[in-house]
């Protein structure tokens, strides 16, 4: 089994707003109601509809409220980095010469 990506999902109540860190790069997605997005080093502000992606940068800063009475559900997705593929697909080859190397061999 490999991992593909990792999704969190948050709930965020009419009225409130959440201020969160991004560890890694990510993907968000607003599922549910509108969300308006700030975030750190942009001057711009993002309104989010539902069904709207918003991809954010490693070690940034983001701050998170929905507008109108409905709550929204925000969907962040983590994709492997780079150089874990790289280790994954390094390791998978390594075992294929393996294997070709020991064709017709048993080990005891």
């Amino acid at each position: 089994m490999r991992e593909i990506s990792t999704s969190i999902t948050f709930e965020i109540k009419p009225g409130e707003t959440v201020p969160m860190r991004i560890a890694r790069s990510t993907r968000l997605t607003v599922h549910g109601g509108p969300v308006w997005a700030t975030r750190s080093d942009d001057i711009e502000d993002y309104w989010l509809a539902p069904g709207d992606r918003l991809k954010l940068r490693s070690r940034e800063r983001l701050w998170l409220s929905v507008e109108g009475d409905k709550p929204a559900c925000i969907v962040f997705t983590m994709m492997p980095r780079r150089d874990e593929r790289a280790i994954r697909w390094l390791s998978s080859a390594i075992e294929r010469l393996t294997q070709r190397a020991r064709a017709g061999w048993r080990t005891v």
